[in-house]
């Protein structure tokens, strides 16, 4: 089974001259490394050139964000399945294995993600992914280790292989012919949550989407946008109402009604909390959602809605209202 670890670089020298190390150690016996470069300014090709000979280049045109990104990268790739990793990550010893017999085990397995554990603070799970991801019925998305902003603490309780429903984009590996089967990621998204409408597409076609416990990586995180910015949030409310549009199985517009009015709660806590960016960030994201809605109801036609996508009907209601904050207490 052919390998292909793809990181997508834009301006990040500084994040491969920490990161590619451990990326060639660890995975170069049984994988090739690319750095798919999204019209960087800072010479971060040259680095990897002079630092790194044995890592392929592909050169984007544009910074086309994580989707476009990918996409125009990997048409230049030849795999059987694409590491979709990020720049700030580092990978540890035997991370591979483990995946790849996955992979070669279970035919109907086309999407994995390993063990996300913060980089800053290693006993810890790390917020973009964790155990594997799922989304309740409005769309809004936890996973194990992490519900919102609280960060459980790695005991071995996730070490198992499981199913889950969406794997995180900081390291995605998926089957190349799943990827081109689903027309890959979808650019309206630019970047958050396309992984999400990704897997979600996937399980729709009938595929299985993994969490592989005893594989673990180191994930920075934020290092493109971080959690206090604006435009993260701009990003997560908006790529989420696009998501729930074209996927989600039932009522659509009972769903999206709902989801706007909790939005809108979600508004008012900023208020509360005087962060007035991130309260006209989602009204941002709510007139972006409204002027994409007919791009999203013609891709919702051409899509499968086939699958139950939730296990909680609100994992707003269980953490805010009944203080559920840990994944085993849902």
């Amino acid at each position: 089974m052919k390998v292909a670890i793809v990181i997508l670089n834009w301006n990040g020298q500084k994040l491969l001259e920490r990161f590619l190390p451990s990326v060639v150690e660890y995975s170069s016996n049984e994988a090739e490394i690319y750095v798919a470069d999204n019209a960087s300014t800072d010479g971060s090709v040259s680095f990897v050139k002079n630092n790194f000979p044995s890592i392929k280049i592909i050169k984007n045109k544009e910074n086309g964000g994580y989707a476009k990104g990918y996409n125009e990268a990997l048409k230049r790739v030849e795999a059987d399945v694409f590491c979709l990793l990020n720049s700030d990550v580092e990978v540890s010893k035997n991370w591979l294995a483990p995946i790849i017999d996955t992979f070669k085990t279970e035919e109907n397995t086309a999407i994995i993600q390993p063990k996300i554990l913060d980089y800053s603070n290693r006993d810890y799970f790390e917020y973009a992914g964790a155990a594997g991801g799922f989304i309740d019925k409005f769309g809004y998305p936890y996973c194990r280790g992490r519900i919102f902003n609280t960060i459980e603490k790695d005991n071995g309780q996730y070490n198992d292989t499981t199913s889950i429903f969406w794997a995180s984009g900081a390291c995605l590996f998926i089957k190349k012919k799943v990827f081109n089967t689903l027309n890959g990621l979808d650019e309206a998204f630019f970047a958050h949550m396309e992984e999400i409408d990704l897997c979600w597409r996937a399980k729709n076609l009938g595929y299985k989407v993994k969490y592989v416990g005893n594989s673990t990586i180191y994930h920075v995180g934020g290092a493109t946008l971080s959690n206090t910015n604006p435009k993260k949030t701009f990003l997560n409310f908006r790529n989420s109402l696009f998501a729930v549009t074209k996927n989600a199985k039932g009522n659509v517009f009972f769903l999206i009604t709902a989801r706007l009015i909790l939005d809108g709660i979600a508004g008012i806590k900023f208020l509360l909390e005087l962060k007035f960016k991130h309260f006209f960030a989602i009204i941002k994201a709510h007139i972006s959602f409204y002027w994409y809605l007919g791009y999203l109801l013609k891709q919702r036609k051409t899509l499968n809605q086939t699958v139950k996508y939730y296990q909680k009907t609100s994992i707003v209601l269980d953490y805010f209202v009944n203080r559920k904050t840990f994944y085993k207490s849902l």
